[in-house]
């Protein structure tokens, strides 16, 4: 053979390679096959690296461990994840109920994808009960879309209830679990079809890289997902699997932190002069903290409050005096962050009932009381401009 031929054939990997506590990270498109009737034996084998590869298939099995799965699938982002679950199900004709405090970009997808395609799409009131819900389900309601709590306001759901009275009706049921980070509660052992998370935020944990799940049970459930994500295309690559796989290893123990440092400061803010209110589960008589307390194991660091003043102005001066808390939307990394909620809620059903602004705080892992006098640098502004 000539050199040029050599080069190209060299450096193949042939012995097996070493063991780490880490899979390898296998950056290929192309797989080898052992022999040709291997070639188009897709049920035997991984035939293309989009499939997944070493880093992949170990971030899947950790995954259905953490879930509680029978099967995982991986996309490039969260919001990747549940719209390519939602199309991995559904199909025209069909009818999707979404609960009304969904995910901005989930209802942008409703309104503006699954429409397109021929699903109706309604949206209900994330206080709406089983039996309430079953009520406004039609002959075509195929699947309910649940967000519990809700990312921006926290309204819990019963999901237990919803999932049973659904699966007797023959209803898949969907959850957006990101809050809880398929570690705080395991939505598949209460019923639900469908568990999808945004990976991105905690169980990456470190705000520098992007991938979503989706996760079932039922045998029939995870082979649409499975081809959904073949008949799309999507795919992630192996470093990132490498790294997300790195975030799950330390998700408890950063969950742990996040739920102790935003209780502290969630007690906090209840005593502020400032705050009408504090929508953390783990406060007494907060809205849904009932459910909470029987289907949760802890909490996250996202909660919300509301402030005693709807005044922009006095809102960005709170905001802007802020000096650890980063103004930024997504959340779930090691860092401190917080938002007006309030432009975020017009196309909801029911009005802004909240009464003064609404801001959504991300607790780091910063410690809880740089993180208390860097609010109290908020408030002075915000007093100073109300």
């Amino acid at each position: 053979m000539t050199e040029e031929t050599r080069l190209i054939h060299s450096g193949l990997a042939q012995t097996p390679l070493a063991r780490t506590v880490g899979p390898p990270i296998q950056r290929g498109s192309t797989v080898l096959l052992p022999n040709a009737a291997s070639l188009y034996d897709d049920d035997a084998q991984v035939t293309y690296g989009r499939q997944g590869l070493a880093a992949h298939q170990a971030l899947i099995s950790a995954l259905a461990e953490l879930e509680h799965a029978r099967g995982v699938t991986l996309y490039p982002s969260g919001l990747a994840a549940l719209t390519g679950a939602l199309l991995a199900v559904l199909k025209a004709g069909d009818e999707i109920l979404v609960v009304d405090c969904v995910y901005k970009p989930t209802r942008r997808f409703c309104d503006r994808v699954l429409r397109r395609f021929g699903i109706q799409v309604r949206y209900f009131p994330p206080q709406l009960g089983a039996e309430a819900l079953m009520a406004i389900c039609g002959p075509s309601t195929r699947l309910i879309l649940l967000e519990s709590p809700g990312s921006l306001s926290l309204e819990f759901q019963d999901v237990p209830a919803i999932a049973a009275a659904a699966c007797q009706r023959g209803i898949l049921t969907l959850i957006d679990n990101t809050w809880a980070a398929g570690w705080l509660f395991k939505p598949l052992d209460h019923g639900v079809d469908i568990s999808v998370q945004a990976l991105t935020k905690y169980v990456g944990g470190h705000s520098d890289v992007f991938m979503g799940s989706a996760a079932a049970k039922d045998p029939k459930v995870v082979e649409a997902l499975d081809a959904g994500v073949l008949d799309i295309g999507w795919a992630v690559s192996p470093d990132d699997a490498y790294q997300m796989l790195r975030g799950l290893r330390t998700l408890p123990t950063r969950m742990a932190r996040h739920d102790q440092s935003a209780r502290r400061i969630a007690a906090w803010l209840s005593e502020r002069p400032e705050v009408a209110s504090v929508l953390h589960p783990a406060l007494p008589g907060t809205p849904g903290g009932e459910i909470w307390r029987r289907d949760f194991s802890g909490a996250c660091g996202l909660f919300a409050f509301t402030l005693k003043s709807a005044s922009p102005p006095a809102t960005a001066a709170f905001l802007d005096a802020l000096e650890l808390f980063g103004l930024g939307f997504s959340w779930g990394g090691f860092e401190s962050l917080a938002i007006d909620c309030v432009p975020q809620l017009a196309n909801r059903l029911a009005p802004d009932a909240y009464g003064g602004a609404l801001i959504r705080l991300h607790v780091g892992l910063e410690d809880p009381e740089d993180l208390i006098a860097d609010l109290l640098r908020g408030f002075a502004a915000w007093g100073a401009a109300a």
